[in-house]
């Protein structure tokens, strides 16, 4: 899995759709967006690639994070993240290629221009670190749901960047450079339990 965080000028954020009562989190003008490109081997649940982007947002007095997009290559991913949790999946061909310091990879998608990443560990942390959060989704009836997750993996602090089309959406992306890149290896997560 790799994480990057970002920081973009609230003028350049696309007009994803948020659920109610959610607001970007903004702090000296800039909105936070998480990224991550996924990897999901055999044992788990299902076997598939993914490239999600979340956007953190303020619900009531929390902060939380609400998926605004989200690609998967295989069909039974998206229609439980859609079903489940509101999670907006589409389907896209997606490339995740890694070694011992480095990845990259693809996401091609109908009426998507093609986006790619790359990135570099620069340094490994000696130790396996847990993390929690939520989403905030809205479902297809309307109904919110609070999605929350568990991960824990070994960590590398890296350098990651996005390339994108200049007119896509996406390109916010590419157009700046991630505050905080990394890696996390033999992960462990739990969505929605």
């Amino acid at each position: 899995m790799i994480i990057s965080l970002w920081r973009v000028p609230v003028g350049e954020l696309p007009r994803w759709p948020l659920p109610s009562r959610a607001r970007p989190w903004v702090v000296r003008r800039r909105a936070t967006v998480v990224t991550f490109w996924v990897d999901y081997r055999p044992g788990g649940v299902l076997a598939y690639r993914e490239f999600l982007i979340a956007q953190v947002v303020r619900h009531g007095r929390r902060l939380a994070a609400t998926t605004v997009a989200a690609w998967v290559d295989d069909e039974r991913s998206l229609a439980g993240g859609r079903a489940l949790w509101g999670i907006p999946k589409e389907l896209g061909a997606i490339t995740v290629h890694a070694d011992g310091r480095s990845a990259r990879g693809e996401l091609t998608a109908p009426g998507t221009p093609v986006v790619r990443f790359t990135y570099r560990d620069m340094l490994r942390l000696p130790c396996r670190l847990p993390a929690r959060g939520h989403l905030v989704q809205q479902l297809s009836d309307g109904a919110q749901c609070r999605v929350p997750m568990r991960i824990s993996g070994r960590p590398a602090l890296g350098r990651g960047r996005v390339t994108t089309g200049s007119e896509d959406p996406l390109s916010v992306l590419g157009r700046h450079r991630p505050l905080l890149s990394l890696a996390l290896r033999d992960f462990r997560g739990v969505v929605g339990g």
